[in-house]
């Protein structure tokens, strides 16, 4: 089936915000006595910001009472960060403009909450390319599930099968596949040569490398 529709994951990928999200994580986390090193915080990527406060209160044993209000706080510090410093990625506007001359229908698919997701397409003037976005905040299921990519593409009325994806995490990826598109993977620098990027149609190391070509390949 031919490609007509991209949807993009959003944090770490359009914006370079993981090291926001890590920073304000800490910050807000310090209260209770964490901190993460940067291997605990790469096992969160792509987990919405619930799960990734679940999973450190379940590793640190810290009692559940104040989940809500810790979700919260880490969201309300880290679009204050973003907001102050979006770092759009090399090669989005480009790539944008790209598929947006080819006529694709464009969306975005995240994990953060809709406000973040509408703060960084206004900051990073994104918003006049994207047709639908997606927050899997309220969905049944985060990523690595499939559920926040299907949604968009219903949303965007396309098939699966039309679609191709970008992400930058793991979870994202499995989320892609998960849901029959293709997947094109650009992981953090550390990261690029771990084996487990296979699954992906393509890899690559930044967004300036996608050409047009690729869309024959993948």
């Amino acid at each position: 089936m031919q490609l007509n529709t991209v949807i993009f994951d959003m944090d770490g990928l359009l914006i370079n915000s993981e090291p926001l999200w890590h920073e304000a994580g800490n910050e807000v986390l310090k209260q209770y006595g964490i901190t993460l090193t940067d291997e605990q915080y790469q096992t969160t990527t792509g987990l919405r910001t619930k799960e990734f406060v679940e999973w450190c209160f379940f590793t640190f044993n810290i009692g559940v009472q104040e989940l809500m209000q810790t979700e919260q706080k880490i969201i309300e510090v880290v679009m204050d960060k973003i907001a102050n410093n979006p770092g759009l990625m090399p090669g989005v506007q480009t790539l944008f403009d790209m598929f947006y001359d080819k006529k694709f229908k464009i969306g975005i698919a995240s994990s953060s909450p809709v406000e973040l997701i509408e703060l960084v397409m206004d900051i990073c003037g994104l918003r006049k390319y994207v047709t639908q976005y997606t927050s899997a905040q309220h969905l049944k299921y985060a990523k690595p599930h499939p559920e926040v990519y299907l949604v968009c593409a219903e949303m965007l009325q396309s098939s699966p099968l039309e679609c191709v994806c970008f992400e930058d995490s793991f979870y994202g990826m499995i989320a892609v596949k998960a849901a029959r598109m293709k997947c094109v993977v650009v992981p953090e620098k550390s990261q690029q040569q771990q084996e487990r990027w296979g699954a992906a149609d393509l890899r690559l190391a930044s967004l300036e490398h996608f050409e047009e070509s690729h869309l024959n390949i993948i």
